[in-house]
């Protein structure tokens, strides 16, 4: 099992355990809204990271995007699957 699939079941156990403290618990109490802001906040350090050509910030701004992505998508009903399924569709074509 790749990493970023066990961080989707973490995530999705945060969400519906909301365990005191947890980020992701705080974040996902606020709203779609305000994770969605935290999305383009981070694409916005992503594209800051790479026009800088710095790989290490790089590296930790795309953790921080896909992370807040994965929580978007897990709000919206869809998983990580859905979205490689998308993928493979377009690389078939």
């Amino acid at each position: 099992m790749s990493f970023l699939v066990e961080l989707e079941s973490i995530i999705e156990q945060r969400i519906s355990d909301a365990p005191e403290g947890s980020y992701t618990s705080k974040l996902v109490n606020g709203g779609l809204d305000r994770v969605l802001k935290k999305v383009g906040e981070e694409a916005g350090e992503v594209i800051i990271a790479a026009k800088n050509q710095s790989k290490s910030e790089l590296s930790e701004e795309s953790a921080d995007l896909i992370f807040h992505l994965l929580i978007a998508l897990q709000l919206n009903g869809l998983r990580l699957t859905d979205v490689e399924q998308v993928l493979k569709d377009r690389h078939s074509k």
